[in-house]
Protein backbone atom coordinates (compact mmCIF):
# COMPACT_ATOMS: atom_id res chain seq x y z
CA UNK A 1 0.00 0.00 0.00
CA UNK A 2 1.31 3.24 -1.06
CA UNK A 3 2.57 5.24 2.01
CA UNK A 4 0.74 8.67 1.02
CA UNK A 5 -2.53 6.91 1.12
CA UNK A 6 -2.16 5.60 4.44
CA UNK A 7 -1.52 9.20 5.53
CA UNK A 8 -3.84 10.69 3.65
CA UNK A 9 -6.22 7.58 5.24
CA UNK A 10 -5.21 8.89 8.75
CA UNK A 11 -5.59 12.23 7.74
CA UNK A 12 -9.12 11.92 7.42
CA UNK A 13 -9.78 9.87 10.14
CA UNK A 14 -8.29 12.13 12.42
CA UNK A 15 -10.06 15.02 10.55
CA UNK A 16 -13.98 13.09 11.17
CA UNK A 17 -12.85 12.17 14.68
CA UNK A 18 -12.40 15.63 15.54
CA UNK A 19 -15.49 16.60 13.76
CA UNK A 20 -17.41 14.56 15.85
CA UNK A 21 -15.76 15.38 19.17
CA UNK A 22 -16.34 19.12 18.39
CA UNK A 23 -19.79 18.40 16.91
CA UNK A 24 -20.85 16.94 20.65
CA UNK A 25 -19.33 19.34 22.11
CA UNK A 26 -21.02 22.51 20.92
CA UNK A 27 -23.95 21.01 21.46
CA UNK A 28 -23.32 19.80 24.92
CA UNK A 29 -22.35 23.40 25.92
CA UNK A 30 -25.38 24.87 23.84
CA UNK A 31 -27.79 22.40 25.48
CA UNK A 32 -26.35 22.79 29.26
CA UNK A 33 -26.18 26.32 28.50
CA UNK A 34 -30.32 26.72 27.23
CA UNK A 35 -31.28 24.28 30.54
CA UNK A 36 -29.55 26.43 33.05
CA UNK A 37 -31.12 29.92 31.55
CA UNK A 38 -34.55 28.42 31.24
CA UNK A 39 -34.32 26.74 34.66
CA UNK A 40 -34.06 30.70 36.02
CA UNK A 41 -36.61 32.10 33.44
CA UNK A 42 -39.08 29.44 34.35
CA UNK A 43 -38.56 30.01 38.20
CA UNK A 44 -39.52 34.16 36.88
CA UNK A 45 -42.67 32.42 34.86
CA UNK A 46 -43.08 31.04 38.07
CA UNK A 47 -42.67 33.78 40.53
CA UNK A 48 -45.29 36.00 38.40
CA UNK A 49 -47.61 32.92 38.53
CA UNK A 50 -47.82 33.20 42.46
CA UNK A 51 -48.23 36.45 43.41
CA UNK A 52 -51.02 38.56 42.17
CA UNK A 53 -48.60 42.23 42.74
CA UNK A 54 -46.89 40.70 39.61
CA UNK A 55 -49.93 39.93 37.86
CA UNK A 56 -51.89 43.29 37.44
CA UNK A 57 -48.23 45.09 36.95
CA UNK A 58 -47.68 46.32 32.81
CA UNK A 59 -44.28 46.46 33.61
CA UNK A 60 -43.65 42.84 35.25
CA UNK A 61 -46.59 41.64 32.54
CA UNK A 62 -44.40 42.85 29.76
CA UNK A 63 -40.81 41.30 31.27
CA UNK A 64 -42.52 38.42 31.47
CA UNK A 65 -44.05 38.04 28.07
CA UNK A 66 -40.50 39.02 27.24
CA UNK A 67 -38.93 35.64 29.53
CA UNK A 68 -41.72 33.57 27.61
CA UNK A 69 -40.78 34.80 24.60
CA UNK A 70 -36.60 34.06 25.18
CA UNK A 71 -37.71 30.35 26.00
CA UNK A 72 -39.75 29.59 23.58
CA UNK A 73 -36.62 31.10 20.96
CA UNK A 74 -33.85 29.68 22.85
CA UNK A 75 -35.96 25.83 23.24
CA UNK A 76 -36.13 26.26 18.88
CA UNK A 77 -32.74 27.30 18.24
CA UNK A 78 -31.53 25.23 20.18
CA UNK A 79 -33.17 22.48 18.77
CA UNK A 80 -32.37 24.06 14.99
CA UNK A 81 -29.01 23.61 16.41
CA UNK A 82 -28.90 20.27 17.32
CA UNK A 83 -30.57 19.57 14.20
CA UNK A 84 -28.06 20.87 12.05
CA UNK A 85 -25.27 18.70 13.53
CA UNK A 86 -27.27 15.18 14.06
CA UNK A 87 -29.36 14.96 11.27
CA UNK A 88 -28.03 17.72 8.82
CA UNK A 89 -31.53 18.08 6.58
CA UNK A 90 -34.98 17.87 7.37
CA UNK A 91 -38.85 17.68 5.81
CA UNK A 92 -39.33 21.16 4.39
CA UNK A 93 -43.09 21.64 6.11
CA UNK A 94 -41.04 20.54 9.51
CA UNK A 95 -38.37 23.00 9.05
CA UNK A 96 -40.97 25.80 8.05
CA UNK A 97 -43.26 25.50 11.10
CA UNK A 98 -39.61 25.74 13.36
CA UNK A 99 -38.17 28.23 11.16
CA UNK A 100 -41.76 30.66 11.15
CA UNK A 101 -41.77 30.18 15.36
CA UNK A 102 -38.36 30.74 15.95
CA UNK A 103 -38.49 33.95 13.58
CA UNK A 104 -41.39 35.68 15.27
CA UNK A 105 -39.69 34.68 18.47
CA UNK A 106 -36.48 36.73 17.45
CA UNK A 107 -38.51 39.62 15.93
CA UNK A 108 -40.61 40.21 18.66
CA UNK A 109 -38.07 40.77 21.29
CA UNK A 110 -36.92 44.29 19.95
CA UNK A 111 -40.46 45.30 19.79
CA UNK A 112 -41.57 43.81 23.20
CA UNK A 113 -38.59 46.25 24.89
CA UNK A 114 -39.54 48.94 23.19
CA UNK A 115 -42.58 48.70 24.62
CA UNK A 116 -41.21 48.46 28.14
CA UNK A 117 -39.16 51.51 27.18
CA UNK A 118 -42.29 53.53 26.68
CA UNK A 119 -43.73 52.05 29.42
CA UNK A 120 -40.78 52.91 31.58
CA UNK A 121 -40.93 56.77 29.87
CA UNK A 122 -44.53 57.01 30.68
CA UNK A 123 -43.93 55.94 34.55
CA UNK A 124 -41.39 58.53 34.97
CA UNK A 125 -41.84 61.49 32.84
CA UNK A 126 -45.62 61.53 33.17
CA UNK A 127 -46.82 59.55 36.66
CA UNK A 128 -50.11 61.04 36.40
CA UNK A 129 -51.19 59.44 33.36
CA UNK A 130 -49.73 55.82 34.11
CA UNK A 131 -52.57 54.61 35.11
CA UNK A 132 -54.96 55.99 32.86
CA UNK A 133 -52.53 54.55 29.74
CA UNK A 134 -50.85 51.19 31.19
CA UNK A 135 -53.52 49.47 32.44
CA UNK A 136 -53.41 45.21 31.86
CA UNK A 137 -55.80 45.59 29.02
CA UNK A 138 -53.75 47.86 27.55
CA UNK A 139 -50.54 45.78 27.88
CA UNK A 140 -52.14 42.64 26.49
CA UNK A 141 -53.82 44.51 23.80
CA UNK A 142 -49.90 45.90 23.00
CA UNK A 143 -48.38 41.88 23.39
CA UNK A 144 -51.43 40.98 20.59
CA UNK A 145 -50.24 43.79 18.76
CA UNK A 146 -46.74 42.98 18.83
CA UNK A 147 -47.03 39.56 17.56
CA UNK A 148 -49.37 40.98 15.05
CA UNK A 149 -46.31 43.00 13.55
CA UNK A 150 -44.17 39.82 13.83
CA UNK A 151 -46.59 38.26 11.76
CA UNK A 152 -47.03 40.48 9.01
CA UNK A 153 -43.71 40.64 8.87
CA UNK A 154 -42.85 36.59 7.99
CA UNK A 155 -46.13 35.78 6.48
CA UNK A 156 -44.58 37.87 3.08
CA UNK A 157 -41.79 35.47 3.12
CA UNK A 158 -44.52 32.36 3.43
CA UNK A 159 -46.52 33.40 0.14
CA UNK A 160 -43.15 34.02 -2.23
CA UNK A 161 -42.30 30.61 -1.09
CA UNK A 162 -45.40 29.16 -1.87
CA UNK A 163 -45.19 31.48 -4.99
CA UNK A 164 -42.30 30.70 -6.45
CA UNK A 165 -40.60 27.03 -5.39
CA UNK A 166 -41.94 24.25 -7.71
CA UNK A 167 -43.95 21.10 -5.22
CA UNK A 168 -41.84 18.72 -5.02
CA UNK A 169 -39.73 21.13 -3.37
CA UNK A 170 -41.98 20.50 -0.02
CA UNK A 171 -41.28 17.04 -0.40
CA UNK A 172 -37.90 17.28 -0.24
CA UNK A 173 -35.47 17.58 2.87
CA UNK A 174 -33.19 20.79 3.62
CA UNK A 175 -31.00 21.87 5.59
CA UNK A 176 -33.04 24.38 8.19
CA UNK A 177 -31.84 27.64 7.79
CA UNK A 178 -33.88 30.33 7.10
CA UNK A 179 -31.19 31.18 3.78
CA UNK A 180 -32.14 27.73 2.55
CA UNK A 181 -35.84 27.64 2.53
CA UNK A 182 -36.56 31.32 1.86
CA UNK A 183 -33.84 31.37 -0.90
CA UNK A 184 -35.84 33.44 -3.23
CA UNK A 185 -34.25 37.18 -3.67
CA UNK A 186 -37.44 38.52 -3.27
CA UNK A 187 -37.84 37.42 0.29
CA UNK A 188 -34.01 38.59 0.75
CA UNK A 189 -34.65 41.91 -0.14
CA UNK A 190 -38.24 42.04 1.94
CA UNK A 191 -36.03 40.56 4.69
CA UNK A 192 -33.95 43.30 4.36
CA UNK A 193 -36.19 46.11 4.24
CA UNK A 194 -37.93 44.79 7.21
CA UNK A 195 -35.06 44.72 9.26
CA UNK A 196 -34.02 48.41 8.35
CA UNK A 197 -37.49 49.36 9.44
CA UNK A 198 -37.82 47.66 12.55
CA UNK A 199 -33.81 49.08 13.34
CA UNK A 200 -35.20 52.63 12.72
CA UNK A 201 -38.39 52.39 14.62
CA UNK A 202 -36.99 50.94 17.51
CA UNK A 203 -33.75 52.85 18.22
CA UNK A 204 -36.30 56.11 17.47
CA UNK A 205 -38.57 54.90 20.26
CA UNK A 206 -35.24 53.81 22.42
CA UNK A 207 -33.33 57.13 21.89
CA UNK A 208 -36.41 59.52 22.57
CA UNK A 209 -37.77 57.67 25.50
CA UNK A 210 -34.57 57.07 27.42
CA UNK A 211 -32.89 60.53 26.60
CA UNK A 212 -36.35 61.83 28.53
CA UNK A 213 -36.03 59.59 31.38
CA UNK A 214 -31.88 60.68 31.77
CA UNK A 215 -33.09 64.23 31.81
CA UNK A 216 -35.70 63.41 34.01
CA UNK A 217 -33.23 61.36 36.14
CA UNK A 218 -30.65 64.24 36.40
CA UNK A 219 -33.55 66.44 38.03
CA UNK A 220 -34.80 63.72 40.43
CA UNK A 221 -33.50 62.06 43.41
CA UNK A 222 -33.79 58.55 44.73
CA UNK A 223 -37.29 57.40 42.51
CA UNK A 224 -35.17 57.46 39.19
CA UNK A 225 -31.88 56.99 39.85
CA UNK A 226 -32.75 52.84 39.34
CA UNK A 227 -33.84 54.07 36.27
CA UNK A 228 -31.03 55.46 35.17
CA UNK A 229 -29.28 51.78 35.17
CA UNK A 230 -31.96 50.05 34.12
CA UNK A 231 -32.06 52.16 30.60
CA UNK A 232 -27.93 51.27 30.26
CA UNK A 233 -29.17 47.60 30.32
CA UNK A 234 -32.02 47.46 28.62
CA UNK A 235 -30.26 49.42 25.72
CA UNK A 236 -27.38 46.73 26.38
CA UNK A 237 -29.92 43.97 25.73
CA UNK A 238 -31.17 45.73 22.95
CA UNK A 239 -27.95 46.06 21.20
CA UNK A 240 -27.14 42.34 21.81
CA UNK A 241 -30.57 41.43 20.00
CA UNK A 242 -30.11 43.58 17.27
CA UNK A 243 -27.29 41.80 16.46
CA UNK A 244 -29.31 39.25 14.98
CA UNK A 245 -29.63 41.58 12.04
CA UNK A 246 -25.80 42.05 11.35
CA UNK A 247 -24.93 38.50 11.67
CA UNK A 248 -24.85 37.44 8.10
CA UNK A 249 -22.15 40.18 7.50
CA UNK A 250 -20.61 39.94 10.40
CA UNK A 251 -19.99 36.12 9.66
CA UNK A 252 -18.73 36.69 6.43
CA UNK A 253 -16.02 39.71 7.50
CA UNK A 254 -14.83 36.84 10.04
CA UNK A 255 -14.44 34.30 7.53
CA UNK A 256 -12.47 36.30 4.87
CA UNK A 257 -10.03 37.50 8.04
CA UNK A 258 -10.64 33.13 9.05
CA UNK A 259 -11.04 31.31 6.01
CA UNK A 260 -10.52 27.46 7.56
CA UNK A 261 -12.35 28.70 10.96
CA UNK A 262 -15.59 28.20 9.69
CA UNK A 263 -17.41 25.88 12.08
CA UNK A 264 -15.51 27.75 14.86
CA UNK A 265 -17.07 30.85 13.48
CA UNK A 266 -20.45 29.67 13.03
CA UNK A 267 -20.93 28.24 16.92
CA UNK A 268 -19.11 31.68 17.79
CA UNK A 269 -21.90 33.84 16.65
CA UNK A 270 -24.22 31.55 17.46
CA UNK A 271 -23.95 31.62 21.21
CA UNK A 272 -23.43 35.12 21.07
CA UNK A 273 -26.29 36.41 19.09
CA UNK A 274 -28.94 33.65 20.20
CA UNK A 275 -28.15 32.67 23.66
CA UNK A 276 -26.30 35.60 25.28
CA UNK A 277 -29.08 37.70 25.14
CA UNK A 278 -31.23 35.34 26.69
CA UNK A 279 -29.03 35.52 29.66
CA UNK A 280 -29.84 39.44 29.97
CA UNK A 281 -33.06 39.43 30.99
CA UNK A 282 -32.89 37.56 34.38
CA UNK A 283 -30.51 39.51 35.26
CA UNK A 284 -32.18 42.88 35.00
CA UNK A 285 -35.31 42.10 36.55
CA UNK A 286 -34.44 38.65 38.73
CA UNK A 287 -31.70 40.06 40.48
CA UNK A 288 -31.56 43.72 40.13
CA UNK A 289 -35.26 43.76 40.98
CA UNK A 290 -35.85 44.01 44.96
CA UNK A 291 -39.47 43.16 45.24
CA UNK A 292 -38.65 39.93 42.45
CA UNK A 293 -35.38 39.24 43.70
CA UNK A 294 -37.39 38.47 47.43
CA UNK A 295 -40.11 36.54 45.75
CA UNK A 296 -37.53 34.37 43.57
CA UNK A 297 -35.48 33.02 45.63
CA UNK A 298 -37.85 31.12 47.36
CA UNK A 299 -38.42 29.25 44.22
CA UNK A 300 -35.39 29.27 42.89
CA UNK A 301 -33.52 26.97 45.13
CA UNK A 302 -36.61 25.21 45.76
CA UNK A 303 -37.40 26.31 49.15
CA UNK A 304 -40.99 27.12 49.02
CA UNK A 305 -41.28 23.33 51.32
CA UNK A 306 -38.94 24.20 53.33
CA UNK A 307 -40.06 27.86 54.22
CA UNK A 308 -43.57 26.29 54.71
CA UNK A 309 -42.79 23.96 57.33
CA UNK A 310 -42.60 26.55 60.29
CA UNK A 311 -46.17 27.83 58.94
CA UNK A 312 -47.52 24.21 59.12
CA UNK A 313 -46.02 23.94 62.41
CA UNK A 314 -47.52 27.34 63.89
CA UNK A 315 -50.69 26.23 62.18
CA UNK A 316 -50.82 23.04 63.92
CA UNK A 317 -49.93 24.17 67.48
CA UNK A 318 -53.11 26.69 67.23
CA UNK A 319 -55.47 24.08 66.95
CA UNK A 320 -58.10 24.99 69.13
CA UNK A 321 -58.36 22.25 72.38
CA UNK A 322 -61.32 20.24 73.02
CA UNK A 323 -63.43 21.00 75.46
CA UNK A 324 -64.31 17.85 77.53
Amino acid sequence: MNLSSVNDTSTWTVNQRDNFTSAVTNNLIVTALCISINYINSTLVHTFRKHQMFNTNPRYILFIHLVINDMMQLILSTLLHIISYALHTVSVPVCLVLLILAILATLNTPLNLAGMAVECYVAICLPLRHGHFCTVRNTWILIGLIWTASAFSILPDLFILLATEPLHFFHSEVLCSRDFVFRSSYSLKKRDASHIVCLVLVWLTLLYTYFRILFAAKEATADTKKARNTILLHGFQLLLCMLTYIRPMFEQGLLYVLPDRYRDIRFACYVIVQILPRFVSPIVYGLRDQTFRRHMRRYLLCRVRISSQPENVLMSNRRPMRVK
